[in-house]
């Protein structure tokens, strides 16, 4: 019997090969994906929102982005129908994040200050959102548009008071800019009214047209590298590490482990397994992004997220 051949999956990360991504690298190494009959190659990203722009070009067929983002995007109905196969940060990991000193303790005191927010970030686009639900005069809060790479290192010497981020990528990017633990004030967004998901593996409609098998492998053997990751952080980060020649071990270890514990292993996973959502949450969520976004073509959660390629329940328990 001649043998099938594997179906190449171009996956788009949201971010760099850091602590968070070493699932994925756990079912390459483990021969999750290729047990589903999958080749797939894996590529850095520059923010959890390009990843919605570089599955719809077709340039990568699955990629892994921020739902809220794609929210956004199915708003316009001339863009591509790409949609969300499997939810993987069930709280979303946003966040303004601070030192003590700079006296934030809470949302309301972010006015008067200086919030450092690289544009294209996935946690500065719910600001407006967090601004309301917050009672915060947004017209005292002065926004500094700063880059990706300076954005720690701008917070820790004090150019800026606060920043927005992605709370694991912040935290441990400070401790390596010398700020001790103690010192650093993170507040989750979810914690303060910001009612939404966070990131997903989203799949190029014309790959769940043509081989909705190939999808539904990919979620299937996704699924089974994050319960080895959450079972073995320490064999995960190996996987990671092989890729990151100038990543530090102990570093990546601590931002998997605290992203693991906060934004995928959540109540609502421990209850109903990885990869779904409640689609009433998601609607609600919908509705609240409406609440600063003019939609002209408001989606729906069923536009957003299918669960058509999730395995049954039983093999996305977290054990």
């Amino acid at each position: 019997m001649p043998a099938q051949k594997e179906t190449r999956l171009r996956f788009a990360l949201d971010w760099r090969f850091e602590g968070p991504a070493a699932p994925f690298f756990v079912a390459i190494d483990k021969g999750y994906y290729k047990a589903e009959g999958l080749n797939v190659t894996i590529d850095p990203g520059a923010g959890s929102v390009e990843g919605i722009n570089r599955v719809a070009s077709g340039a990568y067929e699955i990629g892994f982005a921020d739902i809220n983002s794609l929210v956004k995007y199915r708003d316009n109905p001339r863009n591509l129908p790409v949609k969300a196969v499997m939810m993987v940060y069930d709280t979303p990991a946003f966040s303004i994040v601070s030192l003590k000193k700079n006296g934030i303790a809470k949302p309301k005191d972010l006015e008067g200050k200086v919030l450092g927010a690289p544009a294209p970030d996935g946690a500065y686009a719910q600001w407006p959102i967090f601004v309301q639900a917050n009672k915060i005069d947004a017209s005292k809060v002065k926004i500094e548009n700063i880059g990706f790479p300076v954005r720690e290192p701008m917070l820790a010497q004090g150019k800026v008071d606060a920043i927005a981020g992605f709370w694991f990528s912040s935290y441990m990017n400070l401790k390596a800019n010398g700020v001790k633990d103690e010192d650093i004030v993170v507040l989750h967004m979810r914690d303060y009214g910001v009612d939404l998901y966070g990131n997903v593996i989203i799949a190029n409609p014309d790959l769940m047209r043509v081989s909705p098998i190939a999808v539904a492998g990919f979620v299937k053997a996704t699924i089974r590298g994050i319960q080895d990751t959450i079972r073995n952080p320490e064999a995960a980060i190996d996987s990671l590490m092989t890729r990151n020649a100038i990543g530090k071990r102990d570093v990546e270890l601590e931002r998997l482990k605290l992203s693991l514990a906060r934004n995928v292993v959540t109540p609502d996973v421990q209850r109903n397994g990885l990869g779904a959502v409640d689609m009433q949450r998601l609607e609600r969520s919908i509705d609240q992004i409406g609440l600063t976004f003019q939609y002209s073509n408001k989606p729906k959660a069923a536009d957003i997220f299918t669960a058509q390629y999730l395995p049954p329940k039983e093999q996305r328990l977290v054990k």
